[in-house]
């Protein structure tokens, strides 16, 4: 089997978890034809990389993908907000971009459908990227909480990229 079908192979696959994590068309707008793998010992997809910045995580426990700030960053325009999406003060945008995690009281809108454990989009006012990470509440729990941490935040947009 050549590398070319193998990477064709492994293209198609994140692709389609990225489909079934954050809907049609997602694995498509994340992930573009010239995605470079990490492979795990085993073979299994860990990192996709785009040059050098990571695009996206495959997670060993779940299959499910997280995401880097350049993949979040190429996801939104392919989801209609407020998918995926949680807003925050404007106030707080510059500690949530250096990667400090959004706090429920500073919520002022949520995607309804985010359940805990999603992987979210932290956006400013405008609907701009501020950070990506991973969802402690649901959607409507965000906006009635006053107190804990909603958004655990992987990656901020004034954050240090990853580089591999």
């Amino acid at each position: 089997m050549s590398i070319e079908c193998s990477k064709n192979s492994l293209l198609r696959r994140v692709r389609t978890i990225a489909d079934f994590q954050f809907g049609n068309g997602a694995g498509a707008a994340v992930f573009p034809d010239e995605c470079e793998f990490q492979l795990s010992t085993t073979g299994r997809i860990r990192q996709i990389l785009l040059g050098k910045t990571r695009l996206a995580t495959v997670r060993a426990q779940d299959g499910r993908l997280t995401l880097g700030y350049a993949g979040a960053s190429r996801l939104m325009p392919a989801c209609r907000a407020p998918a995926y999406r949680v807003t925050i003060r404007e106030d707080v945008t510059p500690f949530v971009a250096a990667g400090k995690n959004a706090m429920a009281k500073h919520i002022v809108g949520a995607d309804p459908g985010i359940r805990a454990g999603d992987e979210v989009l932290v956006v400013g006012d405008g609907d701009t990227l501020v950070a990506t990470g991973v969802a402690l509440l649901g959607g409507a729990e965000m906006l009635a909480f006053n107190y804990g941490v909603a958004v655990k935040v992987r990656q901020g947009r004034d954050f240090e990229c990853f580089q591999t």
